[in-house]
Parts: C-alpha cells; sequence; structure tokens
C-alpha cells in the first residue's frame, strides 16, 4: 500500500529538501535554479533562517515516503527574529555569501543584499501583524489541498503562542500566489512604498 502525503513537522534531516523545494520554487513560484550558480543561496534568506531559529514553526508536506515537497516557515515575532537573523544566523552564511562591493547587477547581487539586510523586514504598517511566513510547494502537489493544511497548522501554531495576526510579502507578479492566499483568508495590508511587493495578512484565528 502507497502511503499518502500529509503534513508534519519539520526535522533537521529535511533541510536539503527544503532547500531544492525552495530553490524550484523562487521564481514566482517557478524554478529558479538558472539564476542562481550556488543553489544555497536563495534558501539561505527565505528558509534556511526560519528552520534554524523557530523549528517549532516549520513545517512540511512528506509525501509518505519521508521525503518533503512542501514546506512552511515562519516567525512569531519579526522584530525579534530580525535581530536573531542578524546576530545568530548572518554569521554563518556570510563568508559564503558575502554583500555585494557595488550596486547589485545580478539575481544573486540581489539576493545578497537581501540577506545581508534583514532590517528590511521592519515595515511600520505591518507592526500589528507581528508573525510572518513563506509557504511553498512543488508544482506536482499544487491544487491538492496541501498548501491550505501547512497554512491550517501554521496558524494553529501562532494562535497557539498568543500571536494574533501575520502577514506575508508577495510578488505582485505572482497572481497564482495570490489566489491561494485569497483563498485562505489573508487580505491586503496598505504599505507606503511596496516596491515590487504586495503585503497580505489575517488573524491567526478563523476559518483557512
Amino acid at each position: 500500500m502507497t502511503s499518502q502525503p500529509f503534513v508534519r513537522p519539520y526535522r533537521a534531516t529535511d533541510q536539503q529538501d527544503m532547500y531544492d523545494i525552495c530553490i524550484r520554487t523562487g521564481e514566482e513560484g517557478g524554478d529558479a535554479r538558472h539564476l542562481y550558480e550556488d543553489h544555497g543561496l536563495l534558501p539561505s534568506v527565505f528558509a534556511g533562517p526560519y528552520a534554524a531559529l523557530e523549528p517549532d514553526l516549520a513545517f512540511v508536506v512528506d509525501d509518505g515516503a519521508g521525503r518533503p515537497v512542501g514546506y512552511i516557515v515562519g516567525t512569531a515575532d519579526t522584530g525579534l527574529f530580525v535581530e536573531r537573523f542578524r546576530t545568530e544566523w548572518l554569521p554563518t552564511v556570510a563568508e559564503r555569501y558575502p554583500a555585494p562591493a557595488g550596486p547589485p547587477s545580478t539575481p544573486a547581487d540581489i539576493m545578497a543584499v537581501l540577506l545581508h539586510s534583514p532590517e528590511r523586514m521592519l515595515v511600520p504598517e505591518l507592526a500589528p501583524y507581528p508573525a510572518h511566513l513563506h509557504i511553498d510547494l512543488l508544482p506536482g502537489h499544487q491544487r491538492a489541498g496541501f498548501g491550505r493544511a501547512l497554512m491550517a497548522r501554521f496558524l494553529d501554531a501562532l494562535a497557539g503562542k498568543g500571536v494574533p495576526a501575520v502577514h506575508l510579502g508577495m510578488v505582485t507578479a505572482n497572481t497564482p500566489a495570490r489566489a491561494f492566499y485569497d483563498r485562505v483568508g489573508f487580505e491586503v495590508i496598505p504599505v507606503r512604498d511596496p516596491g515590487p511587493l504586495t503585503y497580505l495578512g489575517r488573524a491567526t484565528t478563523g476559518t483557512v
């Protein structure tokens, strides 16, 4: 009998698969491996620090054979996460991914700038939504209810910590992602000068 995919807590042994999922969904939901010579750079910004610093808020979709095919990660407190990112996470990856010496000119340069500037996550308008998240699923496991299941598990965990609301920032052009977030109850948070991003938020309680 073939086991069915299911949501479970992240394990340290999932890191390689999590990083692979991150880079393979990193270009507006599509494969970003062609953009980065080092496939660990993107996950070192958007996946690794969360799993390392707040593993109790990291969950994966297990394919039924022990291998992750999707994940959700995040933080309960963005302000504290920014501090820990700079003092605890950045020193572990800064030598491998140094900040560019001049203006960023490639996708890797841009990502390195993001890596070295965690304070970019501190957006005043987002203060009522102290938590934030990142969620990714491999294409073959999308539109099957796993994104909703991951979101429900994550929101339950936040609510259990007494966190009232959560936000995320998504590339505005990523319309499939926006449709998903609309379906699970996220609404636009007006932010002055959001750049290429749209910020969305919702309460941690309520229907997913």
